[in-house]
């Protein structure tokens, strides 16, 4: 069982907190399409709460599904939930971190307190289902944002397109200092979510056959992800080439291009029709369509598991065969956040990095100034870009 996610004791400051805010530059999503930097308020932090300094923030789908309308979150609100930064406050009762500490930002902020916590599951964590995550707030449900706006809201309680943020302390990861603080952002987010979706979601044992639909950056993470688990068999399915490429370089066997072929299952079971069996071990949908969705359910062997790591839209629906699943003996498994621990994993994966085990330099197409926040958006949209990182300093 995972280590249970713990609340660190509180103890008194040992001089008055600055509660004045700070004035910092975000990008504010206004919730009709327009993003657009703004000066924007940043209160002090409260108890059990950090304010970071933005070294990278990166540009993920998920900030992309809430600017096309596919996800409802309150609005106005500072997007990103993906970064890495440096300690710059502390608010009381937050007692292991100090300015000057290295961290990641962890989307799922576990309370320690509710049951799934107490469980050793942060990434089921039900104040953040029930609070952070939709009321666009921290804990006490209230923002540290604001300008002549009013009210702004966090997103996933990270706000990581912004000079700074204010996060929970259990959002805020403390990491070695020697890793490349803009590179390891996508630690957060991509890496967390697809090494971990391997790891910790599907268990994938060694000499297994996988299939992962999808090679943006989360794809990417599980096909790293399967490698060091020994798989024997890594195929990576994409309509982009150059991703398709970097996918061998990061430790495909195979691969396959969904835009040359009608039929991406066929293609799937091809690759496996020399060895003992047509389907595959286990399949990552890392994109979240239902087409994608179903593909990965079909082209399951015996025993099988598909793992859908990518985020439809809100509301859609899947079809498939229960009578198949329940002779084959197969599974299909949901993977929020990889299932992570973040305090445990996330100093792993920075570990594995340095190690040289995990390639995040390749992962990163491109390096902007935050105020090319909305243009990087657009360039993952149209399919031209892979992991960007915002640059709040560039």
């Amino acid at each position: 069982m995972p280590p249970k996610t713990e609340r660190h004791a509180v103890s008194a400051p040992a001089t008055e907190p600055d509660t004045k805010p700070t004035r910092i530059r975000a990008a504010v999503f206004d919730g009709t399409g327009t993003i657009s930097i703004e000066q924007v308020d940043l209160a002090a932090p409260g108890p059990g709460e950090v304010r970071v300094k933005i070294a990278a923030a990166g540009v993920c789908h998920s900030d992309l599904h809430v600017t096309t309308g596919a996800w409802d979150v309150p609005a106005p609100v500072v997007l990103g939930h993906e970064g890495s930064g440096v300690v710059s406050a502390v608010g009381p009762g937050v007692d292991d971190l100090e300015p000057g500490d290295h961290v990641v930002l962890s989307w799922v902020p576990g309370c320690g307190e509710c049951r799934a916590c107490r469980a050793g599951r942060p990434a089921q964590c039900s104040v953040v289902a029930s609070v952070v995550a939709p009321g666009g707030t921290l804990y006490d449900g209230t923002t540290r944002l604001s300008n002549e706006r009013g009210t702004i809201h966090h997103y996933l309680g990270v706000s990581s397109y912004a000079e700074e943020v204010v996060v929970p302390r259990s959002g805020a990861i403390k990491v070695r200092k020697d890793a490349p603080l803009e590179d390891i952002a996508i630690v957060g987010c991509a890496i967390a979510t697809g090494v971990g979706a391997v790891r910790n979601t599907a268990d994938v044992q060694p000499d297994s056959t996988v299939a992962v639909i999808g090679c943006g950056g989360v794809g990417l993470a599980c096909v790293q992800g399967a490698r060091l688990a020994g798989a024997s068999r890594i195929v990576a399915v994409d309509v982009v080439a150059e991703k398709l490429y970097l996918a061998r370089q990061l430790g495909a066997t195979d691969v396959v291009d969904a835009s040359k072929t009608d039929d991406v299952v066929a293609a799937l079971r091809e690759i496996l029709a020399d060895g003992d069996d047509t389907g595959y071990d286990y399949v990552f949908d890392a994109i979240g369509k239902i087409a994608t969705t179903e593909q990965a359910v079909a082209a399951l062997g015996l025993g099988g598991a598909a793992v859908i790591v990518g985020l439809p839209p809100q509301g859609e629906r899947a079809t498939f065969e229960p009578l198949a699943l329940a002779e084959a003996d197969q599974r299909i498994l949901g993977s929020n956040y990889g299932s992570a621990v973040p305090e445990r994993d996330i100093p792993t994966l920075v570990d594995e990095v340095m190690a040289g085990n995990l390639d995040l330099a390749s992962m990163i197409s491109g390096r902007r100034p935050l105020a090319e926040a909305a243009a990087a958006l657009d360039d993952l949209a149209a399919g031209h870009a892979l992991r960007q990182l915002l640059i709040p300093s560039a």
